[in-house]
């Protein structure tokens, strides 16, 4: 079944099949209409894709309800546990069924709000970035164990197993200088007090344009998304410096999954 996919969704859209899965991935549902059950029934297509994979198969079924022709929209996989990353920023991990005010940013005028895999991120009006969610890549620019240990696994290469041995046997409280989970928005320190414009999340990075035109990235760099001529991943933002030296000012930012999209301005 390959249906005509058309922008925007109109109505309730059912929820995706439920299963098990092992790894996250979105459901792309196209509504189809014209059904053969009659007044009010329509066919539903799905299809299950990877984040940042091609789309799987559609598979169709019917369903009856007030539905538009031809909208699509994407969910969320149910069984990949997406409340678990506190990526809603009310202090929990819970799902919410029903729109909320984020608490923590009451009173605050909002411009721009971006969501990512398992972290999300807003501007206020006067040009502070906040974030919150899931920091395991370093994503929210707070301390990230997993980049910690990569680093001294890195330091550790060359050393000799005494030294290896000492690392290792370091009190255990010294993880509590991490972040895994904000459950909170936590406002982002950036460097001399830039005022941010843009922002843009992927699956685990995270890209922010400043009102000056410099483009910022941290998080996840495995697959060169951070812009910076290499892998590395990183907690601390860090500007795009080849913008720089080409003389060009950053406009928009757009990430993908794994992979960064950024308009600029010709000198």
């Amino acid at each position: 079944m390959s249906p005509n996919l058309s922008p925007g969704c109109r109505g309730t859209l059912p929820p995706p099949p439920a299963g098990p899965c092992a790894l996250p991935h979105l459901w792309d549902t196209a509504l189809v209409g014209g059904g053969p059950g009659g007044p009010g029934a329509g066919w539903v297509a799905q299809r299950r894709r990877g984040l940042g994979q091609d789309a799987g198969s559609w598979q169709g079924r019917e369903v009856r309800g007030q539905w538009g022709a031809g909208g699509v929209c994407t969910s969320v996989c149910p069984c990949v546990s997406p409340r678990r990353h506190g990526q809603l920023g009310h202090g929990t991990l819970e799902s919410e069924l029903q729109p909320r005010l984020v608490e923590a940013l009451a009173g605050v005028p909002m411009q721009a709000v971006a969501a990512g895999g398992w972290h999300s991120a807003s501007i206020s009006e006067a040009g502070d970035l906040y974030l919150w969610g899931w920091n395991e890549s370093g994503q929210l620019a707070l301390p990230s164990k997993a980049l910690a240990e990569e680093r001294a696994q890195d330091e550790d290469a060359g050393a000799g197993d005494t030294e290896l041995t000492s690392r290792q046997e370091q009190p255990a409280a010294e993880d509590a200088a991490f972040i895994s989970i904000q459950a909170f928005p936590a406002l982002l320190d950036l460097p001399q007090d830039l005022e941010v414009s843009k922002v843009s999340c992927g699956s685990r990075h995270t890209a922010i344009v400043t009102r000056g035109g410099e483009l910022y990235t941290w998080g996840w760099g495995k697959y060169g998304q951070l812009g910076h001529g290499d892998n590395a991943s990183s907690d601390q933002p860090r500007r795009v410096e080849h913008l720089v030296a080409e003389g060009q000012q950053a406009e928009e930012v757009v990430c993908g999954p794994w992979t960064t999209y950024v308009c600029v301005l010709e000198p």
